[in-house]
């Protein structure tokens, strides 16, 4: 064979495979592989190939959650994360997305946002069910009031240091902010309260390090039966027999983690304490309570 022959071989070998043209997708395969990318990963790559890609990419259905908290946990922390520019650009991009998912938008969990893009996602997204937006120290009660009012199938909040929102959204929300109680600590029983009282659909919470009493556990496990998981790390107010009393009506508790060191109560600025209550809360026992 010589090398015309061989040079007609492989032209007619190439020729013959089928050549792969990714602009030939069907919307639904396309669709299908976008979802298994990352929201970053879609807006950093797929969103900039095209006209095609960027509409699919537009998808109401590839828009059912925004979350960058992944992104956030996974690198140190950065100064620009605190500068308005950053803030302006996380905004946008939560904007864009709400825009996107037409009122799918289910989740939304980021950091470093503001009241713009909060007051637009109560706006825009009915269906909303989880809010996560540590660290946003422009989100304030007046988003969160909206978020209330126009977010009714809510069930997860975490507004952890996010300091220009008051304990009063407890109420406003009807849902217990993770991690708030840590966070910003007031009155433990007021609070715990308001949790039974408006949080009836709870099956998870946390209440770690928060200054209620047995008084206010009560109002918890009252109003909240359909407790799956309960943390009361930190609670150096409860006894083991307050929780055990408290909970002994949540039928379908699954976990439940209890106080399990000793906090001085003048930690919590509250009354100097008698040598019995002093025995009493450091080694938990129930021996000198009536």
């Amino acid at each position: 064979m010589n090398g015309n022959e061989d040079t007609n071989v492989v032209e007619t070998d190439t020729e013959s495979r089928p050549v792969s043209d990714w602009a030939e997708l069907t919307y639904e395969c396309l669709i299908n592989i976008l979802s298994r990318l990352t929201l970053e990963h879609r807006w950093r790559g797929p969103m900039l190939v095209c006209k095609g890609w960027l509409i699919a990419c537009k998808d109401p259905s590839l828009n059912t959650l925004f979350d960058l908290d992944t992104r956030f946990d996974s690198v140190i922390g950065s100064p620009r994360w605190w500068t308005p520019d950053f803030e302006r650009k996380i905004d946008s991009m939560l904007r864009s997305v709400i825009t996107f998912s037409d009122g799918s938008l289910t989740e939304i969990r980021t950091q470093h946002c503001s009241d713009h893009s909060i007051t637009f996602a109560a706006e825009r997204c009915p269906n909303l069910q989880v809010l996560s937006i540590k660290s946003c120290r422009n989100v304030t009660d007046a988003s969160m009031a909206q978020i209330a009012y126009k977010c009714a199938k809510l069930k997860e909040l975490d507004i952890s240091f996010c300091f220009e929102i008051s304990h009063e959204s407890l109420v406003m929300m009807g849902i217990v902010p993770d991690d708030y109680l840590n966070s910003c600590p007031q009155d433990g029983d007021w609070e715990a309260g308001a949790i039974g009282k408006y949080m009836p659909n709870l099956v998870h919470l946390e209440l770690r390090f928060s200054k209620m009493s047995a008084k206010g556990l009560v109002s918890v496990c009252e109003g909240c039966l359909n407790l799956e998981y309960l943390d009361l790390s930190g609670c150096s107010n409860l006894t083991s027999r307050d929780i055990v009393n408290a909970t002994s009506g949540l039928k379908n508790l699954k976990e439940i983690k209890k106080p399990n060191f000793y906090i001085p109560r003048s930690v919590f600025h509250t009354e100097r304490y008698g040598h019995w209550r002093l025995y009493d809360e450091r080694f938990q026992t129930d021996i000198f309570r009536i």
